[in-house]
């Protein structure tokens, strides 16, 4: 690994002890080195709200067909179809209308009621025990049922999809992820429910793709492929467990911190929406993506050659203060609403982004209601060793 002295601006996605505190080296990268090269992994860096903006809206030079990822971009291998967030226009726009019609407003909205329940099965029976667990009792459990319950996964097989989903973002320490050098995993393990989701139809996700139409990028009119639906199904387990798991987690310990803020929320439960907002921009729970550079591209004077990988900072980019005025490093409440880049920008904004705000909402109101003071225990606390999402393996605090 590489090391550095307390002097040098010094950036590594798999330096445990860096990453687990990256805020003050992003700000010195925005400061003092806003276009960065890493000389050991081989990749470029933009830090600045700016930079990282115009860099993901930039799609046609800074490509996502090769991997969003570090390892996999460099390790070329062959992406399956229908992961969106590696593919390019047109064929990313095609898969992402066809998700897109499984997340409309009116879908969304309508799970309130049963997004609020699983946090009231998770929560409950914690009143009294003068204990939380912000990932094991919460985190981890009420998204994980609200994305099975899109998809249709019976409930006794929930936990071993999300572990499945889980374990392949995880890294060791200090290394990368394992799907660089195994491939990609597929979608095998939802075999079994597309089978009987074709045999059974139902309201969900896996029998809408299963029997949805479109026009493909050579222009044939056609139902998804049977590799297609496994890679969605796996695509969109992943993504609807991971992002509000660390969004629960850093609620739990950036609250903590800030109990005055906490009590707020607590005395004006309106407030709750703003912190979202505010948490998702102060901790977001994947740090940075990368893109392959299709062309030479100037920036801050020094020429970007093509074939490089662009890793964009969103960590570093969403405390800016340049954007974030006037300290992006001080969690706000109140702060005066500005886009963060969470959720990412352009062609790749994520499409779960209403759906993570909604059980982000629904699980602070319902923490809140039940436990509105709590400390964190930092001593048992783990950071999640994975180089490509930021968050707690576990945040155990005890409640008042």
């Amino acid at each position: 690994m590489t090391t550095s002295t307390t002097d040098e601006v010094f950036y590594d996605p798999y330096d445990v002890e860096l990453n687990a505190d990256p805020f003050p080296m992003f700000r010195r990268l925005r400061d003092e080195l806003p276009l960065y090269y890493n000389e050991t992994h081989d990749f470029y860096a933009v830090s600045r709200f700016s930079d990282v903006n115009a860099a993901l809206l930039d799609k046609d030079t800074f490509s996502s067909a090769r991997g969003a990822i570090l390892e996999l971009i460099k390790a070329n291998i062959p992406i399956p179809p229908g992961v969106l967030i590696f593919e390019d226009p047109p064929i990313h726009d095609i898969h992402r209308r066809l998700l897109s019609r499984m997340f409309t407003p009116r879908k969304i909205q309508a799970l309130e009621g049963q997004i609020r329940q699983f946090c009231a099965d998770s929560l409950d029976p914690l009143i009294g025990t003068g204990r939380i667990d912000f990932v094991a009792d919460i985190g981890a459990q009420m998204p994980m049922r609200t994305i099975g319950l899109l998809l249709g996964i019976p409930e006794q097989d929930q936990e071993a999809i999300r572990d499945f989903a889980n374990d392949q973002m995880r890294t060791e320490e200090g290394q990368p992820m394992k799907a660089a050098s195994a491939g990609m995993a597929g979608g095998e393990l939802f075999a079994a429910y597309i089978d009987w989701r074709a045999e059974h139809p139902s309201d969900d996700i896996m029998t809408e793709l299963l029997t949805v139409e479109f026009e493909d990028e050579t222009g044939v009119e056609r139902r998804l492929s049977r590799e297609e639906l496994l890679t969605y199904v796996n695509v969109v387990s992943g993504a609807g467990n991971e992002t509000t798991t660390r969004l629960i987690g850093w609620a739990g310990k950036v609250l903590a911190e800030h109990p005055d803020q906490r009590k707020q929320l607590v005395d004006d439960p309106g407030l709750i929406p703003k912190a979202v907002e505010e948490l998702l921009r102060f901790q977001p729970p994947a740090p940075h993506v990368a893109r392959y550079v299709t062309r030479d591209i100037e920036l801050h004077d020094r020429t970007v050659p093509e074939g490089s990988v662009m890793m964009m900072l969103i960590g570093a980019a969403n405390r800016d203060e340049r954007h974030f005025a006037p300290d992006g490093d001080v969690f706000d409440i109140h702060r005066i609403s500005r886009p963060h880049l969470s959720f990412s920008a352009g062609t790749h904004y994520c499409l779960g982004s209403a759906l993570a705000r909604l059980e982000g909402r629904i699980a602070l109101e319902e923490i809140l209601r039940r436990f509105p003071e709590w400390e964190v225990d930092l001593s048992a606390a783990r950071l999640s060793p994975t180089s490509t999402v930021r968050g707690w393996e576990t945040l155990p605090a005890t409640t008042c």
